[in-house]
Order: C-alpha cells, then structure tokens, then sequence
C-alpha cells in the first residue's frame, strides 16, 4: 500500500511509539488524524512538543477508545488505522486489572467493530513481545506460545484473538504487528531505561532497580516507527502476526551499567524488592525472530544499541525534556 495522501488515524498518538509514528507518517505523505485521550487540561501528550508547523498538518481527536461512539467518529474517512492505544505498565495491572480489560481489550474490539462497519481498507493492531511470557525456544517467532504472565499481557493476548477473529470471521484486512521492547526519547516513567536515565542524571549515586538478571531484546523507537510502516506498505501482511525485534538480547544489568557508564561510572546498582515482580509473573527472556518482517518487507534495524541509547541520553539530558519525570519515586 503507498500510503502518500492516504487518510491515516493512529490512536495512542499522543504516547511514546505513537508520536514517533505521526512523525514518521507525516514524512510518507499521509493526512493525521491523531487519537489523543481525553482530559480536562487538553493536553495532546507528547504532540504537545511538536513544532506549529508540522501540527498544521495533524487533526488531533480528543477521545477515549473505550467509547465506540467516539472510536467510530474518530474513524470515518479513514483509509489505515494503527490502534496503539493502550494501558502498558505491568504493576499497575496488578491492582487494576479491570482498566486494562476495559482499555486493551474492549477498546480493540472498538477498533475493530468501527472498521468492520465502515470498510477501513488496513487495520494494525499493535501487539507486544509480553504476550509470549518467557521464552520456550529462542529466538521467538510468532508461532511462539501465548503466555499471560501478567494481567497486562493477558489483556494483550485477548485484544490479538479478537483480532485475529474478526480477519478470520469477517475478512477484516487486519495486522498484527508485535514489538519487542521499543525505547528512546519520550518513553514512559516506569520503563527500565528511562528509569535507570532519570535516577543518574539526578545525581544519586545507588539507583533502585528490580531484577538485573533477565534479558531483552532492545528496538530504537525511530526503527519501531519505521517497521510500522514497512508492515503497511506491504499488501502480505494482511491478516498475519509480524515481530518488530532486533534479534539481540541484552541483560537489563547490562543495560543498566552502558547507561552509567556514559553518564557516571561511579553510580552503583542496588536492587529494590518493591521492583522485583513476583517469579511467576517475571518475563526471564525475550529475544525476537525477526526473520518474517524481513521476508514480507525488508525491513532491518538502523540503529545499534549503543547509539540508540546514546541519543536517549543525549535527549534525556535536556532539563526540558524530563521535567516531568520522578526519579527519586519507583514510577508504577
């Protein structure tokens, strides 16, 4: 699909993946409508930091995606729609289980009604590495197993079956596109990497972490935005699973001391039982086989590690840019 002058929705625009993917869509050409969750300071997320010039281009919908009402609004005239919309941290899941059934799974199912009722040519799915619990065989492939270790990913799983049924049942043109762990500029709190950032940059000299020990496979955002993409463009993703991963595992130890190492090696590593989930809920490790998003697309990482991080530094370094994170709290 050439989506120059297509009419492209992405709920969750106001997130972390989601406004790198604006960013990225807006380069290909495309007309935004971007799904901003409603709140009584309208604030648009991380739009907010966009320049006037390149939000002329972008018609922000205030809204909430568990209300099919504002979600099949939201979704007229629209030609592709990528659903990022999403409730993500897994300790809030914990003790708020409902939210995220609420959010993940009836909202997708919103999604997903919408297109189905208004012929939406190609529907993405976003989906997460989270979904395959720990690995069984590495590298994971989508024919991995589905394991809900947490009710977030739980939540996940369901919002992919859903999915899935409705290409199965109706012939819906939808995708499922599955990240592994996508960092840069403008992640959330509560991701390890920000986390470990915010806390050295802070100055304190033993930052709180939770397991060092179990391992990821790491994605650039701007890569993650450029495989959203990718996936679009290609008329064989219809109705498959497709990984977004880089195909190396890092332990987040290691993670952690690149991260001090660039900024103060003198900082030490101190583990926190708040931060510690509990063992059957732990993910041990994700690495990804990205060998069918090469097949159908072609798409491959630009980024190495050490210069994806190396520019999450540089931007976290900004005064501005963190104003809003809590270092000296654990972030849920």
């Amino acid at each position: 699909m050439d989506l120059n002058n297509k009419n492209v929705l992405v709920t969750g625009a106001d997130g972390f993946i989601g406004s790198h993917l604006v960013e990225g869509l807006l380069d290909e050409g495309c007309r935004i409508r971007a799904f901003v969750y409603y709140n009584s300071f309208n604030s648009w997320g991380w739009l907010d930091g966009f320049p006037k010039e390149k939000l002329r281009g972008i018609e922000v919908f205030a809204g909430d995606v568990r209300d099919p009402n504002g979600v099949r609004k939201a979704m007229e005239g629209i030609d592709v729609v990528f659903h990022l919309a999403a409730l993500i941290g897994i300790p809030f899941s914990y003790h708020s289980p409902d939210s995220y059934v609420d959010t993940n799974i009836k909202g997708t199912l919103n999604v997903l009604q919408a297109a189905r009722e208004l012929s939406t040519p190609r529907v993405f799915v976003t989906s997460t590495s989270e979904v395959y619990g720990t690995a069984i065989y590495s590298p994971m492939d989508e024919k991995h197993p589905l394991q809900g270790q947490s009710p977030y990913s739980a939540t996940k799983i369901g919002a992919d079956k859903i999915a899935e049924s409705f290409f199965r049942s109706f012939g819906l043109p939808v995708t499922i596109i599955r990240p592994f762990n996508t960092y840069g500029p403008r992640q959330s709190a509560r991701a390890v990497i920000p986390t470990v950032i915010t806390q050295v940059l802070s100055g304190i000299k033993e930052i709180k972490m939770g397991a060092t020990h179990t391992t990821r496979d790491f994605t650039y955002v701007k890569d993650t935005a450029k495989g959203f993409i990718a996936v679009a463009r290609s008329d064989k993703t219809v109705g498959e699973e497709v990984n977004i991963a880089s195909g190396k595992g890092v332990s987040i130890g290691e993670i952690a001391r690149k991260i001090i190492e660039q900024i103060d090696p003198s900082v030490k590593i101190a583990v926190d039982n708040e931060r510690v989930r509990p063992e059957k809920s732990e993910v041990e490790h994700l690495l990804g086989n990205s060998g069918k998003i090469r097949e159908l697309t072609g798409w491959r990482p630009e980024y190495s590690l050490d210069r994806g991080l190396q520019e999450t530094i540089d931007w976290f370094k900004k005064e501005e840019n963190r104003r809003s994170y809590k270092a000296d709290i654990y972030n849920v």
